[in-house]
């Protein structure tokens, strides 16, 4: 989408032939037809079905599994999702920024990728499978679950690092196809197993692990048709991409410990029951905050490929204004219907999801906001005070939710959560305006 020309709308304004609604329809028709909305707009319909795919999913992992297994099938999921985190080095968001500017770097990132996740994604799962068999006592999971948690880490890491690359080379229709389509799978097969009657929490985890690896491997495949020569890993690649991505990496694993450190430290105070409802809310955060990640998705790799500061600064604050006010609409919306959604979804027994839930909403608020502001910086080589505020974030959440939880349960690591966000939202912008400030300052002196 190009730049907006405020002095054409504002002379549009004040013509008195009423020619300015011509023109004002001809402005919005631009923005609505643009290559960047068409995207926005395609990959928030993608988000909406997924977010019913996801809905069904946990609806029926609940029902079918109770309280105390929908908690244990949270458990090992959030332990993939950890290891994942912990394991891809930045190189969910270097894929994106490099293959942005240069796709000839396709072949040498693919293959990259692929070494990356088995090479790494396997020394976590056997570090981890190490510690939690010296001190079991450490273990939240234990058999089966957890070696099929384990198992998602390094399957995990090569469908993320993948589909990003997509992501980089503007495949975003296929990008949203292959995450419809294997999850509409998973959700079947689910489905499956409970009709038949055999929907254990293990049973039920390896589903998802089928879904992802036809993920891995369809994105494998669309990738194909845009290399120039067969995928070969590039040491020499990777070192020159490892000083943004371990900024990228650092500051992506301590927020996601902000998003899900509380439901381990529940798990371990008040056990799978607690855990249980508590997952269900944060499900539904997550499912909300859909508006936001849509936007930064699409916006990354848009605003890495321009080289004008005061247009990327343009271009973030009017997505940043609009996402901010799309969700105010989307979390007022929600709160009103949270307890009898959760009643017709879940059932009576889940009802205890919700005062947590609408502690979350402020918080989401704050997070969405810093998810679409925070591309700004992380378009202009994500500056290392993005890793400080993250961090420092991270401690002060374990701590207080160290006393809160034992204190006031779930409820108390919800409102937690929301003052976390809010913190990393205020540090964001403020960053985002000096640095801003600072570029237009260098530009000027030269």
């Amino acid at each position: 989408m190009g730049k907006v020309d405020l002095k054409l709308i504002n002379s549009a304004l004040i013509m008195p032939d009423g020619s300015h609604e011509d023109m004002l329809r001809t402005f919005y028709s631009r923005i609505v037809s643009s290559d960047f909305m068409r995207k926005v707009g395609e990959t928030f319909v993608t988000r909406i079905f997924l977010i019913g795919i996801g809905v069904a999913t946990s609806v029926i992992v609940a029902r079918a599994l109770g309280p105390e297994g929908r908690g244990l099938y949270a458990v090992a999921a959030t332990i993939g999702a950890i290891g994942v985190q912990f394991g891809n080095l930045g190189l969910h968001a270097s894929n994106t920024y490099y293959v942005a500017r240069d796709k000839k770097l396709l072949p040498a990132l693919v293959g990259n990728t692929i070494m990356v996740s088995f090479a790494v994604g396997g020394f976590i799962t056997v570090l981890i499978w190490m510690i939690f068999s010296i001190w079991s006592k450490l273990a939240p999971l234990d058999g089966l679950l957890l070696i099929l948690s384990l198992i998602w880490i390094p399957l995990g890491l090569v469908c993320l690092l993948l589909q990003n690359l997509l992501l980089g080379i503007q495949e975003v229709r296929a990008f949203n196809k292959i995450e419809l389509v294997t999850k509409m799978f998973g959700v079947g097969l689910i489905g499956l197993l409970t009709l038949i009657g055999t929907a254990t929490v293990e049973a039920i985890f390896s589903a998802t692990l089928v879904a992802l690896v036809i993920s891995s491997l369809w994105a494998l495949w669309r990738l194909k048709s845009h290399l120039t020569e067969p995928p070969q890993a590039s040491m020499a690649l990777l070192k020159a991409n490892i000083g943004y991505g371990l900024k990228a990496y650092l500051a992506a694993f301590f927020s996601f410990l902000v998003l899900r450190v509380d439901l381990l430290m529940a798990k371990y105070m008040l056990g799978a029951e607690q855990t249980g409802y508590y997952s269900i809310a944060a499900n539904m955060a997550e499912l909300v905050n859909i508006l936001p990640v849509v936007v930064a998705t699409i916006l990354f790799p848009k605003l890495s490929a321009l080289t004008d500061i005061k247009e990327k600064w343009n271009f973030t604050k009017k997505a940043a204004v609009a996402t901010g006010a799309g969700m105010l609409l989307v979390l007022t919306v929600t709160g009103f219907l949270a307890k009898p959604v959760v009643r017709v979804l879940y059932g009576d027994p889940f009802l205890a999801s919700v005062p947590p839930f609408l502690w979350l909403l402020p918080g989401i608020f704050f997070l969405g906001v810093e998810t679409v502001a925070v591309q700004f910086l992380n378009s202009i080589g994500f500056p290392k005070i993005i890793v400080v505020v993250w961090s420092l974030t991270c401690l002060l959440n374990i701590g207080l939710n160290m006393w809160v939880i034992p204190e006031y349960g779930i409820t108390g690591a919800s409102i937690v959560s929301s003052l976390s966000y809010f913190v990393v939202c205020a540090f964001i912008f403020g960053i985002s305006w000096k640095t801003k400030q600072k570029y237009e300052w260098w530009i000027k002196g030269k």
